[in-house]
C-alpha cells in the first residue's frame, strides 16, 4: 500500500528537477553578486575613511605648525622699530641705550626663531618675487642685473611659508 500524505508529493518528471536546480543556481549567483557588491562598497568606504584619516592628520599637523602665525605677524612691527632704534642710536650718550636695544632685539629674534620665524636673506641675492617685493631699481654696474642691493624692510619666513616678503631695491645695468 502506498502512503500519500498531502503536501509531501514530490513532482516527477524530467523538467522539474532541472528547473529547481536553475532557480537554486540563480539564487546562489544573485547572493554572490550582492556579496561582491557589498564587499566592493566596503573596500571603497574603508579606503575613503583611511584617506579621510590621513587628511585630518595632515590638517591637524598644519594647524599646529602654523598656529602662532598671526601672533608672530603682529610682533614684526616691534622688531622693525627695535632695528630702526638701533640704526638711529648713534651718538655719545646713547651707547647704553643702543646696547639695551641690541640685547632686546637679539633675545626677541632668538625666541621667535625657536618658534619657526627666520629672516629672509636678501642682500646680494638674485631678486626672487616669491621672497622679495621690489620697491625701486638702482642703476649699478658693480653687481649683476636684478640683484638685491638694498633691504628697506626685512622679510620673514614662518616655517616654510613667506610671512612677509622683504622690501628691496634691485640693481639694473646702465644702458648705453
Amino acid at each position: 500500500m502506498e502512503e500519500n500524505t498531502e503536501g509531501t508529493e514530490k513532482p516527477e518528471g524530467p523538467g522539474v528537477s532541472i528547473e529547481t536546480e536553475d532557480k537554486t543556481a540563480e539564487a546562489v549567483e544573485s547572493i554572490q553578486a550582492e556579496l561582491a557588491e557589498s564587499k566592493d562598497k566596503y573596500l571603497r568606504l574603508y579606503a575613503e575613511f583611511e584617506n579621510y584619516k590621513k587628511k585630518v592628520q595632515k590638517d591637524k599637523e598644519e594647524l599646529i605648525k602654523y598656529s602662532n602665525e598671526s601672533l608672530i605677524y603682529e610682533i614684526l612691527p616691534a622688531l622693525d622699530n627695535l632695528e630702526m632704534a638701533l640704526k638711529h642710536s648713534e651718538g655719545e650718550n646713547s651707547e647704553p641705550l643702543a646696547k639695551g636695544v641690541e640685547n632686546t632685539l637679539r633675545e626677541m629674534n632668538r625666541i621667535l626663531e625657536k618658534f619657526g620665524l627666520k629672516a629672509i636673506e636678501a642682500m646680494g641675492r638674485p631678486f626672487d618675487p616669491a621672497y622679495h617685493h621690489a620697491m625701486s631699481q638702482v642703476e649699478r654696474d658693480d653687481v649683476e642685473n636684478n640683484t638685491v642691493v638694498e633691504e628697506l624692510r626685512k622679510g620673514y619666513m614662518y616655517n616654510e611659508k613667506v610671512l612677509r616678503p622683504s622690501l628691496v631695491s634691485v640693481s639694473k645695468k646702465r644702458e648705453g
